[in-house]
């Protein structure tokens, strides 16, 4: 039987963030979305451990990729293969920490949307910036101040993870974009030279949240990748 996928979004993003995954993927194989809660990436993946079924493939997009390593790192042997959508697995330099204190600060002074909208900057979008912005809007509206400054947290102490990188011996995909000025190329590149099975693919044109920006390429790399054969263990 083919393995459940398990979805997991990034920084205040809910599953309308992967709805063109969920509708295509979910035709061939079981589905199902991840929402992380607590106060750091590993809280967030030490409470999503009692949901997870016997065996599985994850994909995680920004924070969501963050914690899906932190998965792997707790339950290699369960997971069959990892995609990871403009993530960046390092730990966040201090000068992109300070600057997201800032925002933090903006949005306990009600400034939530303006902050999100810096966390996502528009320019980085392509044809559909109009209907990104507004999702983004709608998803920051729906999960409120309280989530955004958690996860924003979450994301200024993430872990290091090129070890469980290095270790993983599963099929990866490291899938960007070409206009992603949070997460560059050069860093794409990085993490797929570091496990020993991944792949890289770069969608021209894209922005920071491709499964919005880029659905249809998403849905379509994401569909070749998991129908790929399992490596042996």
């Amino acid at each position: 039987m083919t393995e459940p996928v398990l979805l997991i979004p990034g920084l205040l993003c809910d599953a309308r963030v992967f709805l063109h995954q969920i509708l295509h993927l979910s035709q061939h194989r079981p589905v199902m979305l991840l929402q992380p809660t607590g106060a750091t990436v590993e809280e967030m993946s030490l409470r999503l451990l009692p949901q997870l079924p016997p065996r599985f493939a994850l994909i995680g997009q920004g924070l969501g990729g963050d914690v899906a390593l932190d998965i792997l790192r707790r339950v290699m042997d369960r997971v069959t293969r990892i995609a990871l959508l403009s993530t960046d697995p390092l730990t966040e330099a201090p000068q992109v920490a300070a600057a997201r204190e800032a925002r933090m600060v903006a949005a306990r002074a009600g400034w939530l949307f303006q902050a999100v909208a810096e966390d996502y900057p528009a320019a980085d979008m392509g044809a559909r910036r109009a209907e990104v912005q507004a999702l983004l809007h709608d998803m920051a509206d729906h999960l409120g101040e309280g989530v955004y400054l958690r996860q924003s947290r979450a994301m200024q102490r993430r872990p290091d993870q090129q070890k469980t990188m290095r270790r993983a011996n599963v099929p990866a995909l490291i899938l960007g974009g070409t206009q992603d000025s949070l997460v560059s190329r050069r860093r794409h590149e990085f993490v797929a030279g570091l496990m020993p099975f991944a792949e890289l693919q770069m969608l021209e044109g894209a922005g920071h949240l491709l499964s919005v920006e880029q659905p249809e390429a998403v849905t379509a790399a994401l569909e070749r990748f998991l129908r790929g054969p399992m490596l042996l263990r």
